[in-house]
C-alpha cells in the first residue's frame, strides 16, 4: 500500500512541477528582463555543465541517504530556483536561477525514475513512466491555458503562481516512503564503488551506445520544440497569439506518452522504437523544407508525440540494463553521458540555426538517423523483440 501511495504522490508532484505558467513565453520573459538570446543560450549551457558536474556526486549521495531524502532536498532546491526566477532582473540573477536548476536536475536524475521503478515493479513500470511523463505534460498544458486566458502579458504574476505550485510539490514530497533496499555494508569507499561501476559500464558497449542514441533523439526533440519551433513559426508568418495556442496543442500532444505501454504491446519494443524514431526523422526533414504553417505545426506535434511515446520505452530498457544495487549511481553515470551529448548538440544547433534554420533541422534529422542506428544495434545485441 505504501509503495502504491508513492506512485500517486509522484504523479501529483509531476503535475504540479509541470505547471510552469510562463512556459509559453519563457524566452520573452527573459528578454523583457534585459537578456539577449546569446545570454539566454550561454546560461543554458552553463546550467547543463553544472548538471553534468553534479550528476555523479548526487548519484553517490542518493544511494547513501536514500531516494526519498534526495527527492525532498531536490524539490526544495527546485522551489528556490523558481523564487529566484520570479524576482530575477538581469544576467546575474538568471544565471543563479539556472545554476540552482542544474544542481536540482542532477539530483533528481535517476532518483525519480528509481522511486517509480521500484514502487511499480518491472511489469507495470512502462505504464507508470508513461503516466508520470504525461502528468507533467498535463500540468504544463494546464498552466499554458491558464496563462493564455487569465495571465496574458503579466510575466511576473505567472512566475509567482509557478512558485506556489512548486511549493506544494515540495511539501508533498515529504510524504514519500523510502523504496531503496538496504544493502550490506561494503568496504569500498563511494569513490571506489563509483569507479568500479564506471569500469564495468565501460565494457558494456550496447548500454553506452543505447544511452547516446536516447540523448540524440531527446535533444533533437527538446531543442526543436522549445527553441527552434518559435523561430519556425515566425518564419511561417504566424502571430504571437497563434503561437501561444499552438504551444498548448504541442504540449497536449505529449499526453499520448501515457499510451506508450499499449503502443509497444501492439508492435513490440523493437518495432515501436523504429517506428517512433523514423517518425522523428520525417518531422525534421519536413521542417527543413517547408514554410507552411500547417505542415510546420504538424511536424512539430508529430515529433512531440514520437518522443513522448519513445521516452517511457527507453526508460524501461535503460532500467532493465542496470544490474547494480546502487541504481541511482548507475543512472547518474548514464545521465552524465547524455548531458555530455546534449552540450555538444546544443552548440551545433545554436551555430547552425544562426546560419540557417533549415540547416539546423537537417542536422537534427542526421542526429535522429544516428539514434535509430544505435537503437537497432542495441536491440539486436540484447535480442529485444
Amino acid at each position: 500500500m505504501k509503495i502504491k501511495k508513492n506512485i500517486v504522490l509522484m504523479y501529483i508532484i509531476a503535475f504540479l512541477q509541470g505547471m510552469v505558467f510562463y512556459g509559453a513565453v519563457a524566452t520573452l520573459y527573459r528578454q523583457a528582463a534585459g537578456l539577449n538570446m546569446f545570454q539566454i543560450t550561454l546560461i543554458e549551457s552553463i546550467s547543463l555543465a553544472i548538471s553534468v558536474a553534479m550528476e555523479l556526486p548526487w548519484g553517490i549521495l542518493a544511494d547513501k541517504i536514500g531516494y526519498r531524502n534526495t527527492m525532498i532536498v531536490c524539490n526544495i532546491l527546485y522551489l528556490f530556483s523558481k523564487i529566484v526566477f520570479w524576482r530575477a532582473d538581469g544576467f546575474d540573477m538568471f544565471l543563479i536561477e539556472r545554476i540552482l536548476l542544474g544542481i536540482t536536475i542532477a539530483g533528481l536524475s535517476g532518483v525519480d525514475s528509481s522511486i517509480l521503478y521500484l514502487s511499480a515493479g518491472k511489469a507495470d513500470a512502462q505504464k507508470v513512466f508513461g503516466i508520470y511523463d504525461s502528468l507533467g505534460t498535463a500540468g504544463l498544458m494546464s498552466a499554458a491555458g491558464i496563462y493564455s486566458l487569465f495571465l496574458y502579458g503579466n510575466y511576473r504574476k505567472a512566475a509567482f503562481f509557478t512558485v506556489a505550485t512548486y511549493a506544494f510539490a515540495a511539501g508533498i514530497s515529504l510524504f514519500l516512503k523510502e523504496v531503496k533496499e538496504e544493502v550490506p555494508s561494503q568496504r569500498d569507499s563511494p569513490v571506489q564503488e563509483f569507479g568500479a561501476i564506471v569500469k564495468d559500464m565501460m565494457h558494456r558497449k550496447e548500454l553506452l551506445l543505447f544511452v547516446v542514441g536516447i540523448a540524440l533523439f531527446s535533444e533533437c526533440h527538446q531543442t526543436i520544440t522549445v527553441f527552434l519551433s518559435q523561430l519556425q513559426y515566425v518564419k511561417c508568418g504566424m502571430t504571437d497569439s497563434s503561437i501561444g495556442w499552438v504551444y498548448i496543442l504541442m504540449t497536449g500532444a505529449g499526453l499520448l506518452g501515457s499510451r506508450s505501454a499499449s503502443f509497444c504491446s501492439r508492435y513490440g519494443k523493437r518495432k515501436s522504437g523504429v517506428i517512433l524514431l523514423m517518425s522523428g526523422i520525417a518531422s525534421c526533414l519536413i521542417l527543413a523544407v517547408t514554410e507552411n504553417p500547417f505542415f510546420s505545426v504538424l511536424a512539430i506535434v508529430s515529433l512531440r508525440i514520437s518522443c513522448s511515446l519513445f521516452m517511457p520505452l527507453s526508460k524501461v530498457m535503460e532500467n532493465q540494463f542496470i544490474t547494480y544495487s546502487n541504481r541511482a549511481t548507475a543512472l547518474s553515470i548514464n545521465a552524465v553521458l547524455m548531458d555530455g551529448v546534449a552540450i555538444g548538440t546544443n552548440l551545433v544547433f545554436g551555430r547552425s540555426a544562426d546560419k540557417s534554420l533549415s540547416l539546423a533541422f537537417i542536422i537534427a534529422a542526421v542526429f535522429c538517423i544516428a539514434a535509430l542506428g544505435l537503437f537497432c544495434y542495441t536491440a539486436a545485441k540484447k535480442k529485444i523483440s
